[in-house]
């Protein structure tokens, strides 16, 4: 895809007009806020993620922050980096190795327009910087079955029996494919301990330094992966420290864009996992660093077409369903104001739609936490949505 192409395919009429996302992005970005954490209930709308690139777009434009924090790898990071600095290729190749819920159509017009403000601001450029540490990608996995197709060719199949499997993950992650009843059983994190043990037993594998260093990467992929952790909940610790070190070192006004579970500035509870209890997130540390500089925001939605699920009206729980009661296309709520807060706050759940929502399911697709006005600064409820367009 060209990045014409990418250009021609803009975000649809947004639910909120421009002069509410100009006063929406005045309030976030204040006289002193660092960081503010734009968190989507899904990955997976066209007009959540719209909402946040248009508030990200503000910010940069009208209030001076420079830097965009993803949920990806710092190898990905660091190459969508390149690109909106001026590298060779398109917006589409820089997505080639993100993970799969970043290749979009409209992710892609989002960085050539980075790239746009860039070339017209040289000196002053925004950044981008993935909040996970690099990690194996598919050039890795064909590095290893390359070597030992060269030096020991009677070891290949034995490789590629557990290597071919586990390389699925970089399309689809491991814990989707399970609850979509495609995982082929054994878990991945198993076969790629198997494939470096393979390695290892290799004549000569200590001279093969780079082979190694590829493996134990294939190998922390999937130990640190959902289905490896047993975890939805993420390495808050560690994505949230790569945000507030790049923030400290850096000085720049920083955008982070995640899901609400990660962007919200209180523990959480989370309905596919309740067991656990609360759970710390990125955007509870980073309240907890900069207090009242950072900035947390949720968009969430009422109900709509998601292309691969259509997603019913909210249960009467959820706060979605109190906030679809307004019968407007979108509108927010500024929670930090004394007369809302004292409306809305209190516990509360909020509808969550990952990878592995399914209608079946949807009891568990919510996170709840014990104060609304804690986790959340703003909340930007949209009516209905439609799909995200996915790159080929």
């Amino acid at each position: 895809m060209t990045n014409t192409a990418v250009s021609q395919a803009s975000i649809p009429s947004l639910p909120l007009s421009d002069a509410s996302l100009d006063e929406l992005a005045e309030r976030l970005a204040g006289d002193a806020a660092a960081v503010v954490g734009i968190g989507e209930s899904t990955r997976f709308s066209r007009e959540t993620f719209g909402v946040r690139d248009q508030l990200f777009r503000r910010l940069v434009r009208h209030h001076g922050f420079r830097a965009l924090a993803i949920q990806d790898s710092a190898g990905v990071g660091a190459e969508l980096d390149r690109y909106v600095r001026g590298g060779e290729g398109s917006a589409a190749a820089a997505l080639d190795h993100a993970w799969r819920p970043q290749r979009t159509v409209e992710l892609a017009a989002s960085l050539e327009w980075i790239r746009e403000f860039n070339r017209d601001h040289p000196h002053d450029p925004v950044r981008i910087f993935g909040v996970q540490p690099v990690k194996a990608g598919p050039e890795d996995y064909d590095a290893v079955l390359d070597h030992v197709r060269e030096s020991a060719p009677e070891r290949l199949a034995e490789l590629a029996s557990h290597l071919d499997p586990i390389r699925t993950a970089h399309r689809t992650d491991e814990h989707v494919q399970r609850a979509r009843g495609i995982h082929p059983g054994r878990p991945f994190a198993e076969h790629a301990r198997d494939a470096l043990a393979l390695i290892r037993s290799l004549p000569g594998a200590g001279t093969h330094d780079d082979v190694l260093a590829r493996m134990r990467l294939i190998v922390d992929f999937h130990e640190h992966s959902v289905a490896g952790r047993g975890n939805y909940a993420g390495e808050a610790g560690d994505w949230g420290g790569v945000i507030s070190e790049f923030q400290r070192r850096t000085g720049l006004r920083t955008v982070y864009w995640d899901g609400i579970a990660h962007t919200s500035a209180a523990e959480t509870v989370l309905g596919m996992a309740p067991e656990r209890g609360p759970q710390p997130t990125v955007g509870s540390l980073l309240r907890g660093q900069y207090g009242s500089r950072y900035v947390s925001v949720a968009i969430g939605f009422h109900h709509g077409d998601l292309g691969s699920v259509t997603v019913p009206e909210p249960a009467d729980d959820l706060i979605d369903a109190r906030l679809g009661e307004v019968e407007l296309r979108a509108h927010w709520l500024d929670l930090r104001l004394d007369d809302v807060r004292s409306q809305w706050d209190g516990p509360a759940k909020a509808r969550v739609i990952s990878g592995v929502y399914g209608p079946s399911r949807d009891a568990t697709g919510y996170l709840a936490v014990d104060s609304l006005a804690d986790a959340f600064d703003v909340l930007v409820h949209i009516r209905q949505v439609s799909p995200l367009r996915w790159l080929p």
